[in-house]
């Protein structure tokens, strides 16, 4: 079924996002993180994309043993920066025979080693290029199931190069009407923030399943990364409080971090959200504390 209508008759959803391994012991390790997990009978998993497609065959590498040893939807990252056109056509005839049905479409982060890359080069300079392009892949009946289902990114916080946040909201609309099929947003800590995006959605006449990205805080170093990673990532003062004092304190504040997480969560799922996105680091406890403590497997709470 794909997870467009899983989002719409079983609410929530919840699933799970990994990146690819880089050495034997990180992926062994990374699997048995995927078995705990699959317990909780995800939704679907996601496999992030290396920045200007570092981790193509990685990616490749993961989803493909995810969908052969697991009962786990995989769903991986593509995104447009320093790929033409037979490339993506390559990646998505791939992916098409090896019987991945869902496409997470991004932009993507220009190579981290080419700071002067020139993107007038890239055959796709929108995420909305990439869906168009995906869209008539879908139409060539090259896909034995028919068809790429499409996945988009939103940006609760707003988009870290786009300040004007009407024009934020004009660029994820075109997303949406090139074909998008849901949207699975970035991690934020305010809910304040989710909510206000979703009413924003709705008024901009964008009627997809929106899923929320949640990321649970467990080392205050992972904090500073975090911020440092996700484009300014804010903290707001009520998850500064629950973490107040215990930076030399690691249990505890895994256990703050952790506490905080659920109660977000679950002030989501009293807003109805369609589905909670955990971005699990390639871990699984914090995850498995908060689904247990929420009472979510299967989809639903």
């Amino acid at each position: 079924m794909p997870i467009s209508d899983i989002l719409q008759e079983h609410r929530p959803s919840i699933s799970f996002e990994f990146f690819p391994p880089k050495t034997k012991k990180a992926a062994s390790n990374l699997f048995g993180t995927i078995r705990e997990l699959e317990a909780l009978h995800p939704t679907f998993v996601s496999v992030t994309y290396g920045a200007g497609g570092s981790t193509r065959d990685l990616t490749h590498q993961l989803v493909l043993k995810i969908l052969k040893e697991t009962a786990i939807p995989a769903v991986p990252h593509l995104t447009c920066v320093s790929h033409d056109e037979a490339e993506i056509d390559g990646i998505l005839d791939r992916y098409a025979q090896a019987g991945v049905d869902t496409i997470l479409a991004l932009r993507g982060d220009l190579p981290r080693d080419r700071a002067d890359y020139d993107r007038t080069a890239d055959a796709f300079p929108y995420a909305a290029d990439l869906i168009g392009f995906i869209r008539a892949f879908n139409a060539s009946g090259r896909h034995p199931a028919g068809g790429f289902e499409i996945g988009v990114a939103g940006f609760p916080e707003g988009h870290p190069e786009t300040p004007n946040r009407t024009a934020e909201m004009d660029y994820l609309k075109a997303k949406v009407d090139a074909g998008a099929d849901y949207i699975c947003t970035q991690l934020f800590f305010d809910n304040h923030d989710f909510l206000d995006f979703r009413d924003r959605c709705e008024l901009a006449g964008i009627t997809v399943p929106i899923i929320a990205g949640i990321m649970p805080i467990t080392t205050a170093s992972g904090m500073v990364r975090m911020a440092e990673l996700a484009a300014g990532a804010r903290f707001p003062a009520k998850l500064l409080r629950h973490l107040d004092g215990l930076h030399d304190d690691s249990e505890g504040f895994a256990a703050a971090g952790v506490a905080y997480a659920t109660e977000q969560c679950r002030e989501l799922l009293e807003a109805d959200v369609a589905g909670l996105h955990f971005y699990t680091l390639n871990k699984s406890g914090a995850t498995k504390q908060i689904a247990g403590d929420l009472g979510l497997a299967g989809g639903r709470a």
